[in-house]
């Protein structure tokens, strides 16, 4: 796969004939999915190479800013999964004032003559361009080869980022991970953070959000991989006698999950935060790229009057926790 910016290209750059589909595919779900394989299988039969084309950031962010819907995915991640889908060539606009901007026409122009596109493979609801101007219809008449999927359903309703949104925002991480084809998880390196968590005798890792919301909140039995090295064995190497509780990958980790604000902790400015503490560990982990799957939904944040009494609420999390690992042997979807 090779990784494109729209707005960097070189006037001279020029790609082999390709199959274009468009979208956000915040989450890359089984909806984009679709799209995808009905992609590579026109462009296999079209002798073309295939392309997806991305916003970033997604144009509800650019006009809404920290009011837009959470995302499911970040940058990163969509170009993973992009890529274990097979695609060629994944191109990324950039979503400001002057490409919002741009006519039908314009955009039309840069699907033909910088992205070399022939074949175009579109939900049945795609607009593009300044006020919505184009659609299906007017790339036809522009003279691309146009195909529409239709809506893919799962349960009797519509698979959709949106969907997938409320799904995650109620807790319901087994319907989530039907309607994205893999189990929910958010990718970030380890940062470092206050350290709170290591003067009440729970430290945690801070691991990166690169999103400007996520969709989770409250408190998760999560598993943790280690995206370069082999987590367990780098525990292991820092505190042989603390080796933690194993995930159900054979590299992994389980561990009590945080996703949100932090009520309990007076703060100037409140931002989002991923933690996840590892019961009997103690290494140095910061800067790893870490993979953390969301397993069990166990309630919401919760707003601790005192630190203390975070204290005893986080001691109580981790025990339930504990308690749902060991009763749960196998990945619990």
């Amino acid at each position: 796969m090779k990784l494109l910016r729209i707005n960097a290209l070189a006037p001279n750059f020029q790609l082999p004939k390709t199959a274009v589909t468009i979208g956000n595919f915040d989450g890359v779900h089984l909806g984009h999915q679709a799209m995808i394989k009905q992609l590579k299988n026109i462009a296999a039969e079209q002798n073309l190479k295939t392309l997806v084309m991305i916003f970033e950031p997604q144009p509800l962010e650019f006009f809404k800013g920290y009011d837009a819907p959470p995302r499911i995915s970040s940058l990163r991640e969509k170009v993973e999964y992009l890529t274990e889908l097979g695609i060629d060539y994944i191109a990324v606009a950039k979503f400001d004032n002057t490409f919002r901007s741009l006519s039908a026409e314009n955009f039309a122009d840069i699907l033909k003559f910088k992205l070399n596109a022939h074949t175009l493979v579109l939900g049945d609801d795609f607009h593009f361009g300044k006020n919505r101007q184009g659609n299906s219809e007017f790339l036809k008449q522009y003279g691309f080869n146009v195909h529409n999927l239709d809506t893919i359903e799962l349960l009797g309703e519509r698979v959709s980022s949106t969907r997938i949104r409320q799904t995650l925002q109620a807790g319901d991480l087994a319907l989530a991970a039907q309607l994205l084809g893999r189990p929910y998880s958010i990718t970030g390196r380890v940062q470092y953070g206050d350290q709170i968590g290591r003067t009440i005798n729970f430290p945690t890792i801070n691991v990166r959000l690169n999103r400007h919301k996520p969709c989770l909140h409250g408190i998760y039995g999560t598993e943790v991989v280690c995206k370069s090295i082999s987590l367990q064995d780098k525990v292991k190497s820092d505190s042989p006698s603390q080796v933690g509780i194993a995930g159900y990958e054979e590299t992994s980790l389980y561990g009590a999950g945080h996703v949100g604000t932090r009520p309990a902790i007076q703060q100037d400015h409140p931002e989002w935060r991923l933690e996840v503490h590892f019961p009997d560990v103690s290494a140095n982990l910061y800067g790893l790229l870490m993979r953390v799957t969301f397993l069990h939904y166990l309630h919401g944040e919760k707003n601790y009057p005192s630190l203390e009494a975070l204290k005893a609420g986080i001691d109580d999390d981790v025990e339930k926790l504990l308690e749902f690992r060991k009763n749960t042997p196998k990945f619990p979807f």
